[in-house]
């Protein structure tokens, strides 16, 4: 049995590091070494520091041959993987060809290395070493312009939300959605597969809205029939009223009832701002983001019994969105654009 013999100061010096020390597997060993300072036997020392016999050996061995230096030292084992001489090529490849699946990722790298791993260590690698992660894609319009959709974004719509950031114009997002009642289905933490009833007819309720960034104000309208010009009027005559006497630009499609002669002559007549956007570019519209969460809030995973019950909870959401939703709706409706540059074609 291994008995050192401390003095004082060594003894004050083993406590003080231990009190100290940042690390756990350091201060796990000034511990054990402290307490057989003060003369426990080894028994009361695994007991007390809840380690082995053997490491309370190992430990004391390390404390005579190096001190408390080599109490302190960190070993740690830090394996390196054989895959970082090929990562820009691994890289390279799968910006190229993103996979489907681990296993598909494994075999593509061994295919390129010939080196083999298996699927919890390419994952790990794919994570940690290449910085990917699994996104589901999103959707592009096939005839979408990125440099149109650039030049507007640069030329238009920034320097008019730069005016309304300092309070000298409102900017509205404009849109319109259609709701169907039926089964909204989404994704759920459960135990087991999960159903949810589907509502039976093709009831539809619409709403036309108008965002602004500032103040996360939402002005919207709703129908059970069709969105048209004379709805899009009430909504320009609507916000008109609201803000009499501020300048005023709307962001929109160019949806046909949206582009007409009557929405036209209307907007001049009030001295609103028409700014239709790009064809086929819904990212450079806030609200279309506003129509997904409030299905995620009130729709998805959700039964509606009758379409009164469905048409009151958009409603109430409709409602939350400049009160209690208003925080979530700033964060996720915040003037920061995605453009259409990076597209990949994956094939099956």
């Amino acid at each position: 049995m291994l008995q050192p013999h401390f003095t004082e100061e060594e003894i004050d010096q083993l406590y003080r590091l231990f009190m100290e020390h940042p690390f756990g597997v350091a201060k796990k060993k000034l511990h054990v070494v402290y307490l057989k300072s003060l003369g426990l036997p080894h028994q009361d020392i695994v007991r007390i520091a809840r380690v082995s016999g053997d490491s309370v050996t190992r430990y004391l061995k390390a404390y005579i041959e190096g001190g408390v230096t080599a109490l302190c030292s960190s070993k740690l084992y830090c394996p390196r993987s054989s895959l970082l001489p090929h990562l820009a090529i691994i890289k390279t490849h799968f910006q190229a060809h993103p996979p489907h699946t681990v296993a598909q990722a494994a075999h593509e790298m061994e295919r390129l290395t010939g080196i083999r791993l298996g699927l919890s260590a390419c994952r790990d690698f794919l994570r940690k070493r290449l910085g990917m992660t699994c996104r589901k894609m999103a959707v592009m319009p096939s005839k979408a312009d990125p440099d149109k959709q650039r030049e507007f974004l640069h030329t238009k719509l920034e320097p008019l939300l730069e005016q309304e950031r300092q309070g000298h114009r409102r900017v509205f997002f404009v849109d319109a959605a259609h709701f169907v009642m039926g089964a909204f289905l989404g994704m759920l933490w459960c135990f087991e597969r999960l159903f949810l009833k589907s509502s039976s007819g093709r009831n539809r309720y619409n709403v036309l809205g108008a965002y602004s960034v500032k103040g996360t104000e939402l002005i919207s309208m709703t129908n059970q029939t069709y969105i048209n010009s004379d709805t899009l009027v009430e909504l320009l005559t609507l916000i008109r009223q609201r803000h009499a006497d501020t300048p005023i630009t709307l962001v929109l499609d160019n949806a046909r009832y949206q582009r007409c002669d009557k929405v036209i002559n209307k907007a001049l007549e009030l001295s609103i701002d028409l700014q239709f956007l790009p064809p086929y570019s819904p990212n450079l519209n806030l609200i279309e983001r506003l129509w997904k969460f409030i299905k995620k809030q009130c729709l998805y995973n959700r039964y509606y019994e009758s379409f009164c019950q469905f048409k009151a909870a958009i409603d109430e959401c409709l409602e939350k969105v400049n009160a209690t939703f208003k925080e979530q709706v700033k964060s996720l409706l915040n003037p920061k654009f995605q453009l259409f540059t990076k597209s990949a074609n994956v094939t099956v």
